[in-house]
């Protein structure tokens, strides 16, 4: 049984100082007792060279894949391209369950990955895979896997436990038993309980509980994590169109989904264009974080042309209040669009109901866009700044939260009406035309007063 470890940093020296001397014997008394991601971890924190060395140095083959599929892609891929076709195949591949085979070989090139696929021995095991690289990335097919334990709904229990003991031998885990008929159509779940307390000979469509939630494999994954929070369910089956099972999802594949879509939307509110890693090359990371630089760039740069434009020399203490009105306005709505961005995807606000939403948030600025009015319109007069600026700073700091408030809300709604992920309203795109609309209205608002 693995052990658990504090990976410090004496820890990873002792290992480096084992890999630079090439004790391998040592290193592998040492990894076989080591948990898959525990190993994955040390790679993480060791040079490329090392990393490389230290897994070469695992013996044990489903050891080796349980590691691979803990590391990140960019680690992975490094690993890989020294490795054949044929060796991955047999080393990697056989050992692993068809959902993390795909995902391995989808991470190959072209001819590579045709090439691995041939050098697996097992037929079936072969063409499972294939089947799941044919569904769409985002979709439930491409997160299933083909391993699973099915009876039929006419077997007694005595077939049920025969027939279940060898459909075992090829899965790790047995998280479910369903029942289908004799076309292979899901029609419920079997309790283990049940089966083993049920008489010799009992049918098992006696036993059957047909209370069960399935998708089809069509289905986006982001609705499929939905359900499956939802109903606290640890596994959920996959239908193809016609109702018939091909496959099961584990709450750990959805965890991985949920996770990348989480950095990624947060890549993505932040100003990064591109699915990046903190190791990635300068070039890349450069490439990602530019697009968003130059937009914010030219934002201030009409920014400045919309202060040019109204005469600051006969009220130069207009300038003082313009990092607070362009912050507040950047504020609320980020504020208010990161509210409409969860609310879309835990699917509570649905696409119909955007005039609503947007009232709404109407209102929400409103309140606190006179709350905040009064506090600066007091804060100014203590100061000791003239009436007139005073009025000027107030109403122009309301319309602005006002402006904020609806327009944060309104973006997210509408880009994910056209199917654009509304996290990019969160970040520099909500705070770049709040800058620049909430200048123009302070100025305009300070013409009118001044």
């Amino acid at each position: 049984m693995p052990q658990k470890i504090n990976i410090n940093k004496d820890y990873l020296q002792n290992l480096v100082d084992y890999i630079n001397s090439r004790n391998i014997d040592k290193l592998s008394k040492i990894i076989k007792k080591i948990h898959a991601a525990d190993i994955a971890e040390i790679i993480k924190n060791i040079t490329p060279k090392e990393a490389k060395f230290l897994y070469n140095s695992i013996s044990n083959e489903e050891q080796a894949a349980a590691v691979l599929i803990e590391l990140d892609d960019d680690i992975r891929e490094k690993l890989l391209v020294d490795l054949t076709p044929k060796e991955i195949a047999e080393d990697l591949i056989e050992n692993l369950e068809t959902d993390d085979a795909a995902d391995v070989i989808l991470e190959l090139p072209k001819q590579k990955k045709e090439a691995v696929l041939s050098h697996i021995e097992n037929t079936q095991h072969a063409n499972n895979i294939s089947d799941l690289l044919d569904y769409n990335e985002d979709t439930a097919g491409s997160l299933m896997a083909k391993e699973l334990i099915k009876v039929n709904e006419n077997w007694n229990t005595i077939k049920c436990l025969k027939e279940m003991r060898k459909q075992a031998e090829n899965i790790k885990t047995v998280h479910t038993i369903y029942v289908v008929d004799d076309q292979n159509n899901l029609l419920g779940l079997m309790s283990l309980r049940k089966l083993l307390l049920a008489e010799k000979k009992t049918e098992i469509k006696k036993i059957i509980n047909k209370n069960i939630i399935s998708v089809q494999a069509s289905e986006k994954n982001e609705n499929v994590a939905i359900l499956m929070r939802k109903y606290d369910l640890v596994t959920m089956p996959v239908v193809d169109n016609f109702g018939k099972l091909i496959g099961r999802i584990t709450i750990d594949d959805i965890m991985d989904f949920v996770k990348e879509e989480a950095e990624k939307d947060y890549q993505l509110a932040s100003g990064i264009s591109e699915d990046i890693e903190s190791n990635d090359s300068i070039w890349n990371l450069t490439k990602a974080r530019i697009p968003w630089l130059i937009i914010g760039m030219i934002g201030g740069i009409i920014g400045a042309q919309i202060i040019g434009l109204f005469d600051l020399k006969t009220n130069f203490e207009l300038a003082f209040f313009i990092p607070l009105i362009a912050a507040m306005g950047g504020n609320v709505g980020v504020q208010s669009a990161a509210i409409v961005v969860q609310g879309i995807a835990n699917k509570k606000i649905k696409v119909e109901n955007i005039g609503v939403k947007v009232i709404k948030e109407l209102g929400v600025g409103l309140f606190n866009g006179l709350i905040c009015s009064i506090i600066i319109l007091c804060c100014s007069l203590l100061l000791g700044y003239n009436l007139s600026l005073c009025m000027t700073v107030s109403i122009s700091l309301l319309a602005v939260i006002i402006f904020a408030a609806i327009f944060g809300a309104f973006i997210p709604l509408t880009l994910n009406r056209y199917n654009i992920d509304p996290a990019l309203a969160t970040g520099p795109f909500i705070t770049t035309i709040n800058d620049v609309f909430g200048l123009f209205i302070y100025f305009w608002i300070g013409q009118i007063i001044l």
